[in-house]
């Protein structure tokens, strides 16, 4: 665990980084998106669908790739995701992004606290919580075309809802993976097991904190 909470935090902090330099450049974030609208580019929607192949193609090629080669990969995503969140240093203010990021970086706490320690097998939850990110999906996808401010919203609740669920869930499917196997002593599997749950929470974090910023971030 302390391998994976590791390694979500320093692709947490390159996401931000990168984010952080290409949001605050007008001149890098115009290659992405139009400075006054902030509407992708060929380039831009490149860039917005990326993370998302990529956390796919992970999942694939992780048998076939070291662990070294697992981390590298994974440090590569988290680069890419800080260019596709880059866009909310401009539509949302410094403040409130920073005001955000702490509030949810609380809730993950104790979100991923819960599902460490808790007695209660909460494996049941898997199914019902991926139909609700495919859901959430395929209507934030839908929802581009209609720009429906209630869909939007309804897309933010239900997006925050499911990814506190799934941040406890994935915590604990990380710890009893581990205990499953850890008798094996296969460094080899432990260390990607680590990485791939590292993505998860990642993830977890990430888009907790898009659907909180959305519906408690200042707009400039």
């Amino acid at each position: 665990m302390n391998k994976v909470y590791g390694t979500m935090s320093i692709g947490m902090l390159l996401t931000f980084a990168v984010a952080w330099a290409v949001g605050t450049s007008p001149e890098l974030l115009a290659v992405f998106r139009d400075p006054a609208t902030l509407q992708p580019n060929i380039l831009g929607w490149i860039v917005m669908f990326a993370p998302l192949i990529m956390a796919f193609a992970f999942g694939a090629i992780l048998n076939r790739i070291s662990a070294a080669g697992a981390q590298l990969f994974f440090f590569g995503f988290a680069a890419v995701m800080g260019l596709s969140l880059s866009w909310i240093f401009v539509a949302f203010t410094g403040f409130s992004i920073a005001q955000v990021f702490l509030v949810t970086s609380i809730a993950f706490a104790g979100l991923s606290l819960w599902g460490y320690t808790t007695k209660k097998d909460i494996s049941g939850w898997g199914s019902f919580l991926i139909m609700g990110v495919i859901g959430i999906l395929v209507a934030s996808i839908i929802n581009i075309f209609l720009a429906s401010p209630a869909i939007y919203f309804a897309i933010s609740i239900l997006g925050v809802l499911i990814f506190a669920g799934l941040t406890a869930y994935d915590t604990q499917n990380i710890k009893n993976t581990y205990l499953q196997h850890a008798a094996h002593s296969d460094s080899e599997w432990l260390g990607k097991a680590a990485i791939m749950g590292a993505l998860q929470l990642y993830l977890d974090f990430i888009n907790m904190f898009m659907f909180l910023l959305q519906l408690l971030g200042n707009r400039e």
